[in-house]
């Protein structure tokens, strides 16, 4: 015991002793090989994510640059109108027309580029420096200015009345040759029996290429320049030349003084300034009998010099014949065809007074028979000035070129959208001289009366505007001339924005015209023209039906409010059309609209109409239109029990005002280094989700655009507050909100004045009359009470629209509640002609 024992040793070597915690050298490899799987799993799965990620971040770069063209990208289906739909190939009738509607007289054909025509003047010897008229401009303070005849294709008669003297501009076209024919104008002026002395005043007529295009002058006798000769791709060869003046329709002539100014223009929104910064007081007018005197006359061109950026658009020619005279007088100016073969005569003189007495006849004529206001009694005073309202806004008719400016969400800038023309209608020829899309749908329920294919052509230039998305730009801002006259911040459409599908109205009157008359001449093409633009409107009818749905089933929203909403006492929705009206205090994504909400029911119920039409499948549309024009679905999302009408919902208080803000000023400091103190909004309580309670226009679209059944209770509610004086009755239609509302004619911005919170507006009151008429004429237990209320308010607003004209020579863009004044931009011969078909009882 306690010895070691002996140690044998054989033929194989024991294996060595292992410590405790040693492993088989198997077991290590095994341990060492799972280690190495695990790893390479690990770095696997890493590659795989990495590969992930990087296709997942091309992905979704790829996808956000996708969405991101889809904006600038048109829609997909066959343009509306052929590319050359607007040629004088095949529209000679309707290639040149006064289409310039931002400019007092002026002409342009249909096409993209084209030459330019127009007229400026000036008085001469006046107080004021240099009283330059060219752009329809409120600030010049006419007395009034607007076409009295004017048949939307071959003739126009307009009066312009200046301060002591009126201008009468008249034009006469005559078909022939392959480029639109010949055209001549007329101008008239004779000064007013109140002033002392016959003014001297300076006509300045001219041609403009835009880009493409020559223009050539002809000199005669020093300084008179008594021609212009062309070419233009669209044109051809052509002249221009220029009558001397007469004393009034006589032909004796009269003495005058010309000159003349040939130059380049950049743009067509230049040349007012290119002229003015052409003017020189070197001339001297010395007529036979009479002191000389000196005058102000174009001479030179010199470039201001302004530290702007160079202008690197391509130069054009510009060419301007001035002619300085003593009224009264009449000068004629006459446009050429090159190609117009076996010329009976010249369009002048007799020739051009015969043809002019024509084309007047059948204007009263064709009038009389759409209208039939003398048939209904009315005096001549009043279908005179119906003549003119209608005139005015075919007179105001634009064809425009260019692209838009749009961002979506998607994209960090703006784009530019693709080129497109616009044939359009327009609201007012000095303040908005360009395409509204909401405007539209209501200048077509009178034109489509009128020339029906004139509504089919402009909602075809509308509809062949639509991306692929089914969005329209709602501000059509095409070419420079259109972009210079709006500010900065409303040049930009943006995607998510949308504006009231009114094209609908005129498609509905285009459906029931050819339901009613098939086999009629102005009918005929409106089936084939529903077919081409029915792949568009669905896709528009889509746009609105899944981007301004609102938080419920059924419901809709306005997107595009304010956001700031410590600047406005009333955030705006300007895509409503409404603009400052009333919603919720608060804005956010449970809004409900009631608009919309009326709006879609009209817009799925033509739809169902069309599909019908067409042979396409109606079904779904019908279902839509039934569900929206469910009277208990619509009493659900918008009838509030405290106001006892329809309404918005959303979050909101009534407990708002504009207050000056305070600006701390530390002690010492001089205030006037500070920012001069806002007002901003104070909110007194907060608001929560509610109906909005705000009575006025926004109430009445459930009667307005006839969702409400004959037998609907609410038409007793909605009766009792039309014909309230202290809510929407005036003596000169129904105001916009509610005299007894809190923001009843409040300013919503220090800077902004109250425009849908009381003034009365054309459009609205029409709806207004033509819903009265629907529900005053189907058989229900308020149908009296409709057609005495559809009596009282019919005559009180032609008869204050009528009035306002008579005493200030224009038809304006809104109405003083209480006083019936005319306000606002003017001339307004958008929605305010509407009138016309109130005093002819067509709805």
């Amino acid at each position: 015991m306690g010895r070691q024992r002996k140690r044998v040793v054989t033929g194989e070597a024991d294996p060595p002793l292992t410590r405790k915690d040693e492993k088989p050298a198997t077991l290590q490899r095994k341990e060492k090989k799972k280690k190495l799987d695990i790893g390479k799993i690990f770095i696997n799965i890493s590659i795989g994510l990495c590969i992930f990620s990087l296709t997942w971040f091309f992905y979704a770069l790829y996808m956000r640059s996708s969405l991101a063209k889809r904006v600038v990208t048109l829609h997909h289906s066959p343009p509306v109108l052929d590319a050359n739909s607007t040629s004088a190939e095949v529209s000679p009738e309707r290639f040149w027309g006064s289409y310039r509607p931002q400019v007092y007289f002026g002409m342009k054909t249909r096409s993209p580029r084209s030459v330019v025509t127009g007229m400026m003047w000036m008085r001469q010897f006046s107080e004021v420096d240099v009283n330059l008229r060219h752009t329809c401009e409120q600030g010049d303070r006419l007395q009034g200015y607007g076409w009295l005849m004017h048949d939307g294709l071959s003739f126009g008669v307009q009066e312009i009345h200046d301060s002591d003297f009126t201008l009468t501009t008249e034009f006469v076209k005559r078909m022939g040759g392959e480029h639109g024919g010949d055209w001549t104008w007329r101008i008239t002026a004779k000064q007013h029996s109140s002033a002392p002395h016959a003014p001297v005043i300076s006509l300045m007529f001219y041609a403009a290429a835009d880009t493409q295009g020559s223009l050539e002058a002809h000199v005669e006798e020093r300084n008179r320049l008594g021609s212009i000769t062309g070419f233009s791709e669209e044109l051809g060869n052509f002249k221009i030349t220029f009558r001397k003046p007469v004393a009034g329709e006589s032909s004796s002539a009269k003495y005058a003084s010309y000159n003349y100014l040939q130059t380049l223009s950049p743009g067509l929104e230049r040349l007012t300034d290119i002229v003015r910064n052409s003017l020189n007081r070197r001339f001297v007018y010395s007529p036979p009998s009479g002191e000389k005197r000196q005058y102000i006359a174009v001479d030179t061109y010199k470039p201001p010099h302004q530290p702007k950026p160079a202008d690197l658009r391509k130069e054009s020619d510009f060419v301007l014949h001035q002619v300085t005279v003593q009224m009264p007088f009449q000068i004629e100016v006459l446009f050429e065809s090159g190609s117009f073969r076996n010329r009976p005569n010249q369009l002048s003189a007799a020739a051009m007074t015969e043809e002019l007495g024509e084309r007047k006849a059948a204007f009263d004529a064709k009038f009389e028979k759409t209208f039939g206001l003398q048939a209904k009694g009315l005096g001549h005073a009043q279908v005179k000035f119906s003549k003119a309202a209608l005139s005015n806004m075919l007179g105001g008719m634009g064809y425009f070129y260019g692209q838009s400016v749009v961002q979506s969400v998607y994209n960090e800038y703006p784009l530019l959208y693709p080129e497109g023309a616009l044939f359009t209608a327009v609201p007012s020829r000095s303040f908005f001289p360009r395409g509204f899309l909401w405007d539209e749908g209501f200048h077509q329920l009178l034109l489509s009366k009128w020339d029906p294919q004139v509504t089919r052509e402009v909602t075809a230039h509308w509809l062949d505007l639509v991306n692929m998305e089914g969005w329209i730009p709602r501000e059509q801002i095409l070419g420079d001339e259109a972009r210079s006259k709006v500010p900065a911040e409303f040049v930009v459409q943006r995607n998510e924005n949308a504006n009231p599908p009114t094209l609908f109205l005129a498609l509905q009157k285009l459906v029931e015209q050819l339901q009613a008359n098939p086999d009629a001449e102005s009918s005929r093409p409106t089936l084939p023209f529903l077919r081409r633009l029915y792949p568009r409107l669905q896709t528009w009818f889509e746009w609105y039906n899944t981007t301004q749905t609102g938080p419920l089933p059924n419901s809709y929203r306005w997107r595009g409010r304010d956001k700031d909403t410590n600047l406005f006492l009333n955030p705006k929705t300007l895509t409503s059309g409404l603009d400052d009206y009333p919603r919720a205090s608060h804005p956010s994504a449970e809004e409900r609209h009631v608009d919309l909400h009326c709006w879609m029911a009209l817009a799925s119920g033509i739809m169902a109409r069309v599909a019908r039409l067409l042979g396409e499948p109606h079904e779904e549309y019908e279902r839509t239109h039934q569900t929206l024009s469910d009277n208990a679905l619509l009493d659900e999302l918008h009838w509030s029990d405290q106001l006892r009408s329809f309404s918005d919902y959303g979050n909101h208080t009534q407990a708002v005002s504009l207050q000056q803000e305070k600006v701390y000023v530390p002690p010492g400091q001089p205030r006037h280094q500070f920012l001069v103190a806002r007002l901003v909004r104070s909110v007194r309580r907060a608001p929560k989700s509610q109906f909005v309670n705000a009575l006025g226009y926004i109430s009445l679209f459930p009667f307005l655009l006839h969702v409400l059944t004959p037998d609907s209770p609410k038409l007793e509610h909605i009766f009792r507050d039309m014909r309230d004086v202290d809510k929407l009755w005036t003596p000169y239609g129904l105001r916009s909100l509610s005299r007894a509302d809190p923001l009843y004619m409040k300013r919503n911005t220090e800077h902004d004045a109250p425009y849908w919170r009381g003034p009365i507006w054309i459009n609205i009151n029409y709806l207004a009359v033509r819903a009265l008429h629907h529900y005053g004429n189907t058989e229900g237990p308020y149908q009296e009470k409709a057609a005495a209320l559809y009596q009282e308010l019919r005559t009180n607003i032609m008869n204050n629209v009528y009035r306002e004209y008579a005493e200030t020579g224009y038809i304006w863009e809104q109405y003083n509640d209480s006083t019936g004044s005319g306000q606002g931009s003017h001339p307004f011969t958008g929605w305010s002609a509407l009138t016309v078909l109130i005093m002819a009882e067509q709805y």
